[in-house]
């Protein structure tokens, strides 16, 4: 029987930043992804893939959280203990998580849940997605990326988040003054995130000297702790929209 169209797979135009990891969550993440799900989770009409977000899929912020608040969002929020911490010291501001590894999601909600936190919201999707097809226009105040795979491998660097085209989205999302802030701890990738931000049209830098000072809202993850007892250095960045 002939192939048709419908048989066949099909895929993203562009390469995605990430590996989805697989394996199977806990019985508490599993039991956190059913019944936390529905409070913290965004739903959304996907696109052709798992972690896709369908053009025309826009959320009205305000009624997500029910306020009209601040919005800060982290990309690749992982365990989601930066994420975490800052929603429980900072109730005044609204925060959304965005990650495709659906056990950290899961974690994250549960520690979400115990400290009864509820100016947080997760989503599972990819990255520049999120910020072109879910949230409108100028909606964010800070976008938070730290530590992202650093596809260290030269062959590999392609897949690296931090770009000129990804820097245009990121502008885009932004709300006018909004701030950019990044961190790494691999150094030729601070390099490089260094170089796009400063070509970057609509950004400039919101720090002074070589690199940005630590940024004190950002709490020492497991990331940063393996990064440094490797003897590798932190580096920070902070970018405004102009």
């Amino acid at each position: 029987m002939p192939e048709t169209s419908a048989d066949k797979p099909t895929y993203r135009e562009h390469p995605v930043s990430f590996v989805r990891r697989s394996g199977r969550m806990s019985e508490a993440q599993e039991r956190a992804w059913t019944e936390l799900g529905p409070r913290y989770m965004l739903a959304f009409e996907r696109d052709v893939a798992g972690t896709s977000v369908a053009a025309g899929s826009a959320v009205e912020v305000a009624e997500v959280y029910g306020r009209e608040a601040p919005l800060v969002v982290e990309i690749g929020s992982g365990q989601g203990h930066a994420i975490v911490h800052a929603a429980s010291t900072r109730p005044e501001v609204d925060f959304l998580a965005v990650e495709v590894f659906r056990a950290g999601l899961a974690r994250t909600m549960l520690d979400a849940d115990r400290a009864g936190i509820r100016n947080l919201r997760l989503a599972e999707a990819n990255a520049p997605e999120v910020l072109q097809n879910l949230l409108p226009a100028a909606s964010v105040d800070e976008l938070w990326i730290f530590f992202p795979d650093p596809w260290h491998k030269a062959k590999h660097n392609k897949r690296r988040l931090i770009t000129l085209p990804f820097a245009e989205i990121v502008r885009a999302a932004l709300k006018p003054g909004g701030t950019l802030r990044l961190a790494t701890d691999w150094e030729d990738y601070a390099l490089q995130m260094r170089e796009v931000m400063d070509a970057a049209p609509g950004f400039a830098r919101a720090f002074d000297g070589e690199w940005g000072a630590r940024f004190e809202g950002r709490v020492v993850t497991a990331f940063e702790r393996k990064g440094a007892a490797k003897g590798r250095d932190i580096r920070d960045l902070a970018y405004v929209t102009v």
